[in-house]
């Protein structure tokens, strides 16, 4: 009998963490610095699955490592609550409604334009109004006093001046080295352990079988299978990426439309449907696969852009909360989450803030949504659909 309670409280937990993401996948417009921010209210403010600052060192952790770090996110912290299943149902539930979404429009309308309706205007209004929310609730807890809060608007300004694609990981690395030379002796008394269970062993595994994948492409010419060199491409494309979903395009790009697999057009109409809905960048891979070959590419393609993440998330994590506790790594860990407050504090401005408040009425929306959001506490899914219903009657074309 307890072996049957002990079961069921498994199968809870693993439904639970796929139903949370799946809320998630469908409410979470915006690119991958708002789903921090819907991440955050979820998880730390209304679940208290992981803390503050738990929450702000996976961050962290996730930002140093390839791939689409938002993403990367909620695998841990499905990894944290049920080990390699949960991570695999977090992720499913908070892409699955992207994939469907955008490889229906590759199938059945990807001829429409809906990029430039009032409802994905006021969609991306939403996005601004939550990272706003975000970056206030992680400044008090991360960038709080005049070392953490200088490290912070230094990533951000740094962002402004020199905004090429390696900056980000050169801003944290530098932030780390900030924090282990003037941080080191702050210890913040708020810092859990938290438990992975996934063993070390595992961990190893993955990493290795992440290495051998990256070397795919190379034997799939040798045995001339042109579906087991497209999965390598894809996947060597989603190790390669750093600073978010929008760098891994122009690989993309390189991968399908020289070799004739897509129309440059069809490509760029791929892209902007890509904005319009929730959930990861990177599930544009899913619309690609859906134009080259149907529902099976849809799985290939999707699921080589997103297995480095995973792999790498299963890697690190075991390790990841005894280096934390380490004084030295504690005061890297302080100034790489201010860096990151910083980080989107400048995202917050561009590209959110330029590209969605562009007039009196796109302000006048954000200012009320954000009162809705932040006063009277209506929940964010709530907010997304006031959003695309108040874009759409006042910012329509």
């Amino acid at each position: 009998m307890p072996d049957r309670g002990l079961k069921n409280t498994s199968i809870h937990r693993l439904m639970e963490i796929f139903l949370v993401s799946l809320k998630l996948g469908l409410t979470s417009f915006g690119g991958p610095t708002a789903h921090l921010g819907y991440f955050h209210n979820e998880y730390v403010k209304k679940k208290k699955w992981i803390d503050e600052t738990t929450y702000g060192d996976l961050v962290a952790l996730c930002q140093f490592l390839p791939g689409p770090a938002s993403s990367q996110v909620g695998m841990g912290i499905g990894m944290m609550r049920a080990g390699i299943f949960g991570g695999i149902l977090s992720f499913l539930g908070f892409t699955l409604p992207s994939i469907l979404l955008l490889s229906a429009f590759a199938l059945y309308i990807k001829d429409k334009n809906i990029v430039n309706q009032g409802w994905v205007s006021g969609l991306k209004i939403v996005a601004v109004i939550i990272v706003f929310q975000a970056v206030m609730d992680m400044a008090k807890k991360l960038a709080n006093g005049k070392k953490k809060g200088s490290i912070a608007i230094l990533s951000a300004a740094t962002i402004f001046l020199w905004s090429s694609n390696g900056m980000q990981l050169i801003i944290i690395t530098l932030a780390g080295i900030a924090g282990f030379i003037f941080l080191k002796e702050e210890k913040d008394p708020d810092q859990k352990r938290f438990h992975i269970p996934i063993s070390k062993r595992t961990a190893m595994g993955a990493f290795i079988l992440f290495l051998l994948l990256l070397f795919l492409p190379n034997l799939a010419l040798f045995i001339n299978n042109s579906e087991l060199e497209l999965f390598g491409k894809f996947f060597r494309a989603g190790s390669l990426v750093f600073g978010g979903g929008h760098v891994v395009l122009p690989l993309l790009e390189k991968i399908v439309v020289p070799q004739g697999l897509i129309s440059k057009e069809a490509f760029l109409a791929g892209y902007g449907a890509a904005q319009a809905v929730p959930g990861p960048l990177f599930t544009f891979s899913s619309y690609l696969g859906a134009v080259i070959g149907g529902w099976k590419q849809v799985i290939w393609c999707t699921l080589a852009i997103f297995l480095p993440a995973f792999l790498l998330v299963v890697s690190a994590l075991p390790f990841w909360d005894y280096l934390r506790h380490k004084a030295g790594i504690q005061g890297v860990l302080l100034g790489v989450n201010a860096s990151v407050v910083g980080i989107l504090l400048a995202a917050l401005y561009d590209p959110l803030f330029v590209n969605s408040i562009t007039s009196g009425k796109n302000f006048a929306l954000g200012a009320f949504l954000y009162g809705l959001l932040a006063i009277w506490k209506l929940p964010p899914w709530m907010i997304v659909i006031l959003g695309a219903v108040g874009g759409q009657v006042l910012l329509r074309n």
